[in-house]
């Protein structure tokens, strides 16, 4: 058989083989590897490199050589799951950078860290000042994560006193002109729903590259052509505008009338829609 064809067969069964193995160790093995999981990475992908360009190399010692530092790193994992000190050892610990507002000089002399580089890791979450952080604490994946002082937190609405509606995470109800039904499910939708939407804006199903809807019924598109501009959902903002509306009618209604009993009506409506305004106006805008 042609040295060509061995490399091919070789290098599809080695990628197979160590495609499976990442697979099985998880997706934690990709996004935060430690120091042992990154040396095992590039011993087995080592492996794979030097018998795929070697067609005199047998297969089966790649293969037996693989399973063993995919067997190591995989034993570690499991051990460490149920071992907090094992897991101290292979993973690392956190380490306090800041602490009650004051850096912790010792800590950064031993992670190596100085000051610039710690002003350069609070730059990366947008502080400029040290003094503005409360606690700040070197992960072992290192990555700063930082708690600024409270009086340089953003405002939510639980410290200004507003209470929010719960709120589900968006779902894509529309994706390559093909309707997701289980998305338009979670959000307690229908194709029906979706048909009415895309009539409103005069598009076909076919046209829609992408197609997002939110808990409120929100539906926001973008077409394959670029060319074609889709109008903003405008359901909450229409419907604060038809309730001040009614609002203003029945003040109107209430002055025009000589009626008693039908001025109170009108009054005591008017400052019921003003209240359910007042509670949902931050809501809708």
């Amino acid at each position: 058989m042609p040295d060509w064809i061995i490399v091919i067969i070789k290098s599809v069964a080695l990628l197979v083989i160590l495609f499976t193995f990442t697979k099985i160790l998880g997706s934690k093995h990709i996004s935060q590897i430690n120091v042992f999981e990154y040396i095992s990475g590039i011993v087995l992908g080592g492996i794979v490199a030097i018998h795929t360009i070697e067609p005199d190399l047998n297969i089966t010692y790649a293969i037996i050589a693989m399973f063993i530092w995919f067997l190591i790193p995989y034993s570690v994992e499991r051990i460490s799951l149920k071992s907090k000190a094992f897991r101290n050892f292979t993973e690392g610990k956190s380490t306090v950078f800041i602490q009650d507002g004051k850096i912790m000089e010792d800590n950064l002399k031993k992670e190596g860290y100085s000051s610039d580089d710690l002003l350069e890791k609070l730059r990366n979450k947008d502080i400029f000042l040290a003094s503005d952080v409360e606690f700040a604490v070197l992960e072992p994946d290192g990555s700063l994560n930082v708690l600024p002082k409270r009086e340089n937190k953003p405002l939510t609405a639980k410290d200004l006193g507003i209470t929010l509606a719960p709120q589900k995470e968006p779902q894509t109800v529309v994706m390559d002109g093909n309707v997701l039904y289980e998305s338009l499910a979670n959000l307690n939708l229908n194709k029906s729903w979706l048909e009415a939407e895309l009539a409103k804006l005069n598009v076909s199903i076919e046209n829609v590259f992408l197609g997002q809807a939110d808990t409120d019924g929100q539906f926001y598109v973008d077409l394959y052509d670029d060319k074609i501009a889709v109008p903003s959902p405008s359901e909450k903002p229409l419907l604060l505008a038809t309730m001040k509306k009614c609002q203003a009618d029945l003040e109107l209604y209430a002055l025009s009338t000589e009626n008693v009993t039908a001025k109170k009506m009108y009054q005591q409506n008017s400052k019921k829609m003003q209240q359910a305004i007042n509670k949902i106006e931050t809501y809708l805008t």
